[in-house]
């Protein structure tokens, strides 16, 4: 049964809504990312210390905007090494009534995917700075210690003093963005650790930056073709999981409780996408999802286009995740052996991931060797971090012992 939010939780929610706004604000106008961080993170300290106690502001936005101005300010006034960013952060503080204008969120993002930046920098400041994830989480999704996430995503904030806080359609830029919201959007969709399958503010922050993008570039292909891809995927969220939390994967869904508004909107974006040239990953990644999407039970997907498809989107990106969807896609075309058989030099590319072993598990209980496929199911369960999805694959082992 569905439970209303506590108060806390709604506070909660404010402040990551908030949060890459005001950050976005106070770097257009100090110029400096990192001490920028520094006052909003001060600024929200302080807003969750006396809005319990004396009630929330009319305007949080402006008053967490002001504070963390002043935290600014203070800062550069204290500290005798930086008298010249001081000349230019004491000209004024912002007032109040300028903040509404403005939503900065999207120049940050562009702001973040700086041409300085690696693009493993990049993306891990824009999953902390606009996505709100916390380093760990970061470091979990990339596979790294926290403390080396923790210098990268330090380094990255160094390199942006005095960076212009413009939006850019410059390509290289652009493909850095797509590929953040990209990432952004799959750890809010299926979360690489934790009790929760989802994390929805994450993926819907992803989806109105992507919505935000769009509006600046509409006729770009590739940006069409990646919101298209999310509407089309969380479309299935209400499905994904059943009443206590646990995982119910694609085949098995209740497709009643999929948004059919999204799935309306997505298609037509991604038949527009699909006739953008020059067709790339995302438009090719949101025809298959129109696929799945389009048909009122699992066993009407047309797998014959689907693995067309992917064969297109594997010699255009050579991803190895995408080898690895191929071979599902060759499974329900020609049989669990012949997807067997693909998923063999992946055994360099994905050591150690758990969706392969997940995907041999499914295929060879497609094969009808219970054993081995428990044995496979069981292994996956072993190398996620996902609760759900470790509880979903103990109990497809179970069911096969």
């Amino acid at each position: 049964m569905a439970t209303s939010k506590t108060t806390d939780e709604h506070f909660e929610d404010l402040l990551r809504e908030l949060t890459p706004q005001v950050l976005g604000a106070v770097v257009r106008w100090s110029g400096d990312f990192a001490a920028a961080e520094d006052a909003v993170q001060e600024a929200l300290l302080a807003a969750a210390t006396t809005w319990p106690r004396d009630g929330r502001p009319d305007n949080p936005k402006a008053w967490l905007i002001q504070t963390a101005s002043r935290r600014f300010i203070d800062e550069v006034r204290q500290q005798q090494a930086r008298r010249r960013r001081e000349e230019r952060a004491a000209l004024r503080e912002v007032p109040l009534g300028e903040v509404e204008e403005y939503d900065d969120t999207l120049r940050l993002l562009f702001l973040c995917c700086h041409p300085e930046l690696t693009p493993a920098s990049a993306i891990a400041l824009t999953l902390r700075a606009v996505g709100g994830l916390t380093t760990a989480e970061i470091a979990t999704a990339y596979l790294v210690p926290e403390a080396t996430m923790a210098q990268r995503i330090s380094r990255a904030k160094s390199k942006l003093k005095g960076a212009s806080f413009e939006l850019s359609a410059d390509p290289d830029r652009l493909r850095n963005v797509l590929h953040v919201l990209y990432l952004m959007f799959n750890e809010g969709y299926t979360s690489t650790s934790g009790p929760e399958l989802h994390r929805s503010d994450l993926s819907s922050e992803a989806i109105r930056l992507t919505r935000a993008v769009r509006a600046q570039l509409p006729e770009d292909g590739q940006v069409t073709g990646l919101l298209a891809l999310m509407l089309l995927t969380d479309a299935r969220r209400a499905a994904r999981t059943g009443p206590r939390g646990e995982l119910i994967p694609l085949a098995e869904q209740d497709r009643s409780l999929w948004n059919h508004d999204y799935i309306t909107e997505g298609v037509a974006l991604a038949v527009e996408a699909f006739d953008t040239p020059p067709l790339g990953e995302y438009q090719l990644q949101a025809a298959i999802a129109a696929l799945h999407d389009e048909v009122d039970r699992a066993e009407e997907t047309d797998w014959p286009q689907i693995l067309a498809l992917y064969g297109l989107l594997e010699n255009l990106s050579g991803n190895p995740m995408v080898k690895l969807n191929r071979a599902i896609a060759a499974a329900m075309v020609d049989g669990p052996d012949a997807g067997l058989k693909l998923l063999e030099p992946l055994d360099a590319e994905l050591a150690g991931h758990h969706r392969l072993d997940a995907t041999r598990g499914h295929l060879y209980e497609m094969r009808g060797d219970r054993e081995t496929a428990a044995e496979h199911f069981r292994a996956a369960a072993r190398a996620t971090t996902s609760l759900p999805e470790r509880d979903y694959l103990m109990g497809k082992a179970a069911s096969l012992s």
